[in-house]
């Protein structure tokens, strides 16, 4: 999904105002056939700053522990104050005791429809719907915010995919991309599997992916690795009941290039075994898988 873009026409801003989020916003506005207006420029920069200034938790972080955000925003069409676009969402956090980073995220929304008037005032609320526009970025944000947390603490993202879950609640009957039922792709879905009871199994496989197998690498990798396996172990379990998963699916589009480096090394005697396993749950990323050595 990262090469899908060429970007003939784009801005790039980065402002680190954030107590726990560093975010990046890009616009490309090529196929509007109008890049000289300034309002591609604005929204990109206010956005930005949207961003990085809101507090979107009570926590104060280091620079190193802020969870990176990209946002790739294609505007497709503009029509006076209407945009439809798509937007590219891309997250990661650090791995403990490096100097490296987990992928958290890396999501393609096609169906980004907002409204947006130049120096429009951004205003976030999770007590009510503002716009689509608003709504669909912190709806992100908070579930990035979930799995970072569920990343570090078992079950730790509850209260974040809470809040997202009523902002998709606030924007259903308002905004575009909100809908349940146009399929697996709806942006709801993500949030609706997680906080629900079904999905516990996940998320405990998923704090132990991260806590007890990569933050520990640099200690003991091998057990580190063991733990990761394991992990692995329990979402195929779930898989098979889950077949059409919107959490499951985002797990390895965010993981498969770090998955395929943590067993690309060596010959391992269970690497057979994983790399069987992971063509199972994740079809669509077996090309990387056919290249761990067995």
């Amino acid at each position: 999904m990262k090469n899908l873009f060429i970007i003939a026409f784009c801005f790039v801003v980065q402002i680190g105002f954030s107590q726990e989020i560093n975010a990046e916003v890009t616009i490309d506005a090529k196929q509007t056939g109008q890049t000289q207006l300034s309002v591609f420029k604005t929204l990109e920069t206010e956005l930005t700053e949207f961003i990085n200034r809101n507090s979107w938790t009570n926590q104060d972080l280091e620079s190193h522990q802020k969870i990176d955000i990209s946002f790739f925003i294609m505007v497709q069409d503009l029509k006076e104050n209407n945009f439809r676009a798509t937007l590219q969402i891309q997250a990661s956090r650090p791995i403990f005791g490096t100097d490296q980073v987990s992928s958290l995220m890396n999501y393609k929304d096609s169906d980004f429809n907002f409204q947006y008037n130049e120096y429009q005032a951004l205003n976030f609320s999770s007590t009510s719907y503002q716009n689509n526009l608003v709504s669909t970025i912190s709806y992100y944000v908070y579930a990035i915010l979930g799995l970072d947390a569920d990343s570090f603490e078992e079950k730790g993202g509850t209260d974040y995919y809470e809040t997202a879950n009523q902002i998709a609640n606030f924007s259903q009957q308002r905004g575009t991309g909100w809908d349940a039922s146009s399929g697996n792709n709806s942006r709801v879905n993500l949030i609706r599997e997680l906080i629900s009871a079904n999905y516990a199994n996940f998320r405990s496989a998923y704090y132990r992916y991260h806590r007890q197998g990569l933050d520990q690498f640099y200690m003991d990798s091998e057990k580190a690795k063991s733990e990761i396996t394991e992990s692995l172990k329990e979402i195929s379990a779930l898989s098979k009941s889950r077949s059409s998963s919107t959490v499951i699916r985002g797990f390895f589009d965010a993981k498969a290039n770090e998955i395929l480096q943590i067993y690309s090394g060596g010959n391992d005697e269970n690497h057979a075994e994983i790399k069987k396993l992971l063509l199972s749950i994740s079809p669509v990323h077996s090309r990387s898988w056919r290249q761990i050595k067995s």
